[in-house]
């Protein structure tokens, strides 16, 4: 018996290459004899699939973290297919197919979990080769789910804030007002994910479609506990979700880099990153029908910029409106940054995409009134 001395190269080339994230769409591809297409295969336990294995050839497909029997695996490499082995020992899956939910985040306390398995190496730079590897498999995974997610939805507007926004302040009030202004006209409410500013956003489009008094109710019970550190604070928002059962989606995208936040419970859907520079980036990215900026300190301030220089050099082919939300606030001089965001513009297209507003409905009125600039 010989072997083959010829090395398998991975040929990252394939165009046109379906994803099967889910055992019905496995099911789906067998049945359509799709097997022979270029095919991704994400995240799959496949053991009781063996004989669909078995009985199909995968000369183009990627086999990304399923679990195979060895004699499937056997098959699918020798016909051709590229496989990527699990991990072990993680809290998460790399390979994963899908965004994540708050319940999915709570279960088992799923999101400390990960955020404590990775924090052992912040301050001790690097991790591990094949944890950093695990890591960016997992952040393109999300990509790809949010993606798939974001292609849903055409118009995409993020709020953003700052963390320490306590829930009785006035101010949290008012950006839920605004989420869920927006949420109501028919926009894609997205922050980022954590508590404070984040959370309101998140909670005033799950309450928009209930009636307005719903948003009186809901703050009254969050504000029994205003600090994120404690578990009744989790639990309350658990609480407003199942007293305003079936609320509008919306999309929170925050990172285990600030993981002792917890990830709020008002978003539906969740696209949590380990990297927070592609969170920030991506975030400020997708928001194709605005941002709109809430008061928060120093990573509000930067963000702005982010998504100002975005803006300036039209990086995305997109230029899109950045409403400041309570004048008084950007009004001061350490926080001035509409009136030297429009120094900046010049007579650049985006300088007519700035404003600054108090009231809700002007918010909406704007974002609305000033569509986003393609190239």
């Amino acid at each position: 018996m010989t072997t083959d001395p010829t090395p398998r190269l991975i040929n990252p080339m394939i165009t046109e290459c379906s994803e099967i994230a889910s055992l019905s769409a496995f099911d789906e591809a067998i049945k359509n004899d799709r097997t022979r297409d270029p095919i991704a295969l994400q995240g799959l336990d496949l053991t009781e699939r063996t004989a669909d294995l078995l009985g199909n050839e995968w000369p183009h497909a990627a086999f990304l973290g399923c679990l195979l029997e060895p004699v499937a695996e056997s098959h699918v490499a020798s016909s051709g297919a590229t496989i990527f082995p699990p991990f072990e020992n993680l809290p998460y899956n790399p390979y994963r197919g899908s965004l994540y939910t708050p319940d999915e985040l709570r279960d088992g306390d799923l999101d400390s979990a990960i955020y404590y398995h990775q924090v052992r190496w912040r301050k001790k730079p690097p991790a591990p080769i094949l944890e950093a590897l695990a890591q960016r498999i997992h952040d393109h995974a999300v990509d790809d789910a949010l993606t798939s997610y974001l292609a849903k939805h055409d118009k995409v507007v993020a709020i953003m804030g700052g963390h320490s926004l306590h829930r009785d302040h006035n101010t949290y009030r008012t950006v839920a007002i605004v989420a869920r202004a927006l949420a109501r006209s028919g926009h894609l409410v997205v922050t980022g994910g954590g508590p404070g500013a984040m959370e309101a956003g998140n909670l005033g489009a799950w309450l928009a479609p209930h009636p307005d008094d719903a948003l009186t109710t809901a703050i009254e019970m969050l504000s029994e506990e205003v600090d994120y550190n404690t578990t009744r604070y989790r639990e309350l928002g658990v609480e407003v979700v199942e007293r305003f059962p079936e609320g509008k989606a919306s999309l929170a995208i925050p990172t285990w880099f600030y993981g002792h936040e917890p990830t709020n419970d008002f978003a539906t859907d969740v696209a949590k990153y380990f990297s927070n520079s592609i969170r920030e980036d991506g975030l400020l990215a997708i928001a194709t029908h605005g941002v709109v900026y809430t008061p928060g300190a120093a990573g509000t301030v930067q963000e702005v910029f982010m998504d100002a220089t975005q803006n300036h050099y039209n990086v995305f082919d997109i230029i899109s409106p950045m409403v400041f939300v309570d004048s008084a606030y950007w009004a001061d001089d350490r926080l001035a940054a509409p009136l030297l965001l429009r120094q900046l513009a010049g007579e650049r297209p985006y300088a007519d995409m700035i404003a600054v507003l108090d009231e809700p409905d002007d918010v909406v009125d704007f974002i609305t009134s000033h569509p986003p600039i393609t190239s």
